[in-house]
C-alpha cells in the first residue's frame, strides 16, 4: 500500500466523518441534553467556588479576590514610588546643574 493509496483512504474517511460528526453535534437531540449538562456543571463550579471562598475567609487565610486587591493596591504603590524617583532625579539634576552653574560663575550656594 503506497502513500497517495493511504492518503486517498485518510481523506475519504475524514471526510465521511466529519459530515457524520456535523450532523451530530448541530442536533437538537444532543445540543440540549450537552448544553443543559454544561450548565449544571458550571453551577456547580461555581458553588464549590463559592463554599470554598467561605470556608477560607472563615479560617482566616487571604482568598484568591483579596490577593488580587492587595496586589492591585501593591502595583499601585510601585507605580507612585517609581514616579517619586523619576522626580527626585529630575529635580537632583537640576541642583546639580544649578550647583556646577554657580561654581562657575563664583556664586554662593544655598
Amino acid at each position: 500500500m503506497g502513500w497517495d493509496e493511504f492518503k486517498k483512504g485518510f481523506d475519504g474517511w475524514e471526510s465521511s466523518t466529519a459530515k457524520v460528526l456535523e450532523r451530530a453535534l448541530k442536533s437538537p437531540s444532543f445540543v440540549g441534553p450537552s448544553g443543559r449538562a454544561l450548565s449544571a456543571l458550571m453551577r456547580g463550579r461555581a458553588a464549590s467556588e463559592r463554599a470554598k471562598t467561605t470556608l477560607w475567609s472563615e479560617v482566616g487565610v487571604a482568598t484568591r479576590l483579596d490577593q488580587e486587591r492587595t496586589l492591585h493596591l501593591l502595583n499601585r504603590l510601585e507605580s507612585k514610588i517609581l514616579d517619586l524617583e523619576e522626580r527626585i532625579d529630575r529635580l537632583n539634576a537640576k541642583l546639580d546643574a544649578r550647583d556646577a552653574r554657580d561654581a562657575r560663575t563664583g556664586a554662593p550656594s544655598t
